[in-house]
């Protein structure tokens, strides 16, 4: 089939072009030319801002696609632009998120109903009306199918800790240097390979079964935090992990400048149900994290794409914290 991929440079975007190309179709990425991406020749590449309706409008034309999978649309203004520009194409596939969902959970695992509000962020909130705006669309036109990935990792992306996506994280684990890991790092997390998550978008093109429904499309190997740093560790040759665990709350207080993931994301337990995935869409997770994460980390190290351990400060917030243990302990020692 025709297959139009709107920002087929990012992370999941590549692996979705590649496999398309081995799956047949005839594949075209529009995006800003701004990212360079390792794509097969066998990819066209238009370019433009999806932002500038005229030339999305454009695009549609130009292209001329059966169906969409639209990568990078984050705003309802996005989603009703894009609805105008690709009424009549055959099916569009929206790349929405877990985030969708209110946290915590109501339940473990949470199915494709889940409770969306009040909604766990902006970022959320504003995918989920992207969702309803799609699903409004379903039938009159086009056929919508919505995927919903979770954390998603792989090469050319960073490796993810409590304080964000800086890379500074894999030189601390490296060196053998203490990590901040917050709560008491037994909260769980599933990280799923973008190859894996890349086929099941690629499974969703054409097929009639995934007309009308949303996917999860995530890890099947759920880890607690403690286990996922040891996982950073080994694949790095590294020492055992040096945990310094922090209350969320009180990291949360001391440096809100970089902990908007962990208050969105990370301090809660969350585990999705893919059954729906892998019987429309044969999901499959065939990728350990321990597998992923040395293929992501060796990446990293081959572009020199890794920050020195102290170019944040994580050995203040680390230091002030044992002081302030050590003076609670102390005031009720014997």
């Amino acid at each position: 089939m025709d297959v139009l991929i709107i920002g087929g440079t990012g992370l999941i975007s590549t692996g979705i072009a590649r496999q398309a190309v081995d799956a047949g179709h005839d594949v075209t990425a529009f995006h800003r030319g701004e990212t360079d991406a390792d794509l097969p020749d066998a990819v066209a590449h238009v370019h433009g801002d999806r932002n500038d309706d005229e030339r999305l409008a454009a695009v549609a034309a130009e292209v001329d696609p059966e169906v969409v999978i639209d990568m990078v649309c984050f705003s309802p203004e996005q989603a009703e632009s894009a609805v105008e520009a690709f009424e009549g194409v055959e099916q569009f596939v929206f790349c929405s998120t877990v985030d969708v969902y209110h946290r915590p959970l109501a339940a473990n695992p949470a199915t494709e109903d889940a409770a969306r509000h009040p909604p766990v962020s902006d970022y959320g909130a504003d995918k989920a009306e992207c969702e309803d705006i799609l699903f409004e669309a379903h039938g009159d036109d086009f056929e919508t199918t919505v995927i919903r990935p979770w954390s998603t990792y792989g090469e050319g992306g960073p490796v993810i800790h409590t304080m964000g996506w800086g890379t500074y994280y894999l030189d601390r684990v490296r060196r053998g240097e203490p990590i901040i890991v917050h709560g008491d790092g037994a909260t769980l997390w599933g990280p799923c390979h973008r190859d894996d998550v890349a086929g099941a978008f690629v499974n969703a093109i054409g097929n009639e079964t995934a007309y009308g429904e949303a996917y999860h499309v995530t890890s099947e190997e759920v880890i607690s935090w403690n286990q996922y740093h040891e996982y950073v560790a080994d694949a790095m040759d590294a020492p055992e992990p040096e945990m310094v665990y922090i209350p969320t709350d009180e990291l949360v207080e001391a440096v809100p400048d970089r902990t908007d993931p962990l208050v969105d994301h990370f301090q809660y337990s969350t585990v999705f149900d893919n059954s729906k995935a892998k019987r429309d869409l044969d999901f499959e997770y065939t990728i350990t994290f321990r597998e992923g994460v040395e293929r992501t980390i060796d990446d990293l190290e081959r572009r020199d794409a890794i920050d020195d351990a102290d170019s944040e400060n994580d050995d203040q917030i680390i230091d002030a914290w044992r002081d302030s243990t050590r003076s609670f302990v102390e005031a009720f020692d014997g």
